[in-house]
């Protein structure tokens, strides 16, 4: 869920949870997300750079994926390839069993709507909106009726040990704590993937391995599968499987 998407939660109200009916509901497959032969190529008038090269990543349901690798490796841009927000040069993408690369940009964003929460680095809280509004927000994007979000944010906060600050601002939180209003808010509808771009850079150490393992324990009861970009490498005993990104090139 990007900034831009929380901002455009004027409309109609749903009544029904969630909002619409996919157009497809992704089938049982033997991995949740499935890469083969990613490249990414950008193209300018000064000729092209290549930031992905021949990437194949598998990553089975429920793990936890760490994606390493220093500054400028390509990790965000194969993160955003890996949630439709990018289409890569060559390569295919499955997300849930669901070829993603076959997908019309509006098929894509309601397939990230029903299926991926997403996590960022900066929280992307709304500063005028109390810590359960923030998650109402998402709830509201999701399709929830309106006399239910208000119930639903609160049992997403206590989940993350956060139902007594519901009713604080963002900045009146600490960094960890505005970081689990944002895992609370990926969490909205309930989805079966979790992706997170450096959730930890903006934390100190105890703060960013806390809310590491908050993240691991919601995924394991949830049967999520989260995949997490980072180049801190203290998260690397949360993980079930680390790949390392570096020039473009994948290695596991």
């Amino acid at each position: 869920m990007t900034v831009s998407q929380l901002r455009t939660i004027e409309g109609s109200e749903a009544d029904t949870w969630p909002a619409s009916t996919p157009l497809f509901l992704p089938r049982s497959a033997a991995y949740a997300v499935s890469a083969k032969g990613i490249d990414m190529t950008y193209h300018s008038g000064a000729g092209s750079y290549q930031v992905l090269r021949g990437v194949d990543l598998d990553i089975h349901p429920g793990d936890i994926q760490l994606l390493m690798g220093p500054s400028g490796s390509g990790k965000t841009t194969l993160l955003s390839i890996l949630a439709g927000i990018l289409t890569p040069t060559r390569g295919s993408v499955s997300l849930l069993g669901q070829d993603i690369t076959q997908l019309s940009r509006d098929q894509l964003s309601k397939f990230r709507l029903n299926h991926i929460g997403f996590i960022f680095q900066g929280f992307n809280l709304f500063p005028a909106l109390t810590a359960v509004e923030n998650v109402e927000v998402a709830l509201k994007i999701k399709g929830l009726p309106k006399s239910r979000r208000r119930d639903e944010a609160l049992k997403l906060l206590a989940q993350v040990g956060l139902d007594e600050k519901a009713a604080l601002l963002p900045h009146d939180l600490s960094g960890g704590q505005k970081q689990r209003v944002a895992i609370a808010r990926a969490l909205a509808g309930d989805p079966k993937l979790i992706m997170a771009d450096e959730p930890t850079a903006s934390l100190d150490s105890q703060n960013g391995y806390a809310v590491i393992e908050l993240l691991r324990d919601l995924a394991k009861e949830g049967g999520r599968t989260v995949l997490i970009v980072t180049h801190d490498s203290r998260l690397m005993d949360v993980a079930d499987r680390v790949a390392h990104l570096d020039d473009g090139v994948l290695r596991h």
